[in-house]
C-alpha cells in the first residue's frame, strides 16, 4: 500500500479538520464496498490458480492419482481433493 500526503490530495479544511483527530499518524480509508476488488484480482493470482486448478481436475480425470498430483503440485492430499471436489 503506498501512502499519500494528506495536502497534497485533500482540500485544506479537510486536512485541518482531520488532524483535530490524528497528528502525524496513518489513517486507512476503506474502499467503498461495490468497488472492492476480491482476493487476487488485482494481480492476476486468482485466475492463475483458476488455471492450474482446471488442469489438475483435467490430469485427475485422465487417470492421475490424488497422490501424484499432490507430488506435482507440491500440495498436500487434501489440498488436491479439495479441488476435484470442489464443484
Amino acid at each position: 500500500m503506498k501512502y499519500i500526503n494528506a495536502k497534497i490530495l485533500l482540500p485544506t479544511r479537510l486536512v485541518k479538520e482531520l488532524q483535530e483527530y490524528i497528528q502525524g499518524g496513518y489513517i486507512y480509508v476503506p474502499a467503498i464496498q461495490e468497488q472492492q476488488k476480491h482476493w487476487g484480482e488485482l494481480s492476476g493470482y486468482r485466475k492463475e490458480l483458476q488455471e492450474r486448478n482446471k488442469i489438475i481436475i483435467a490430469e485427475y480425470r485422465s487417470g492421475i492419482s490424488i497422490e501424484q498430483l499432490a507430488d506435482k503440485y507440491f500440495l498436500s492430499v487434501y489440498a488436491i481433493r479439495k479441488i476435484i471436489y470442489q464443484k
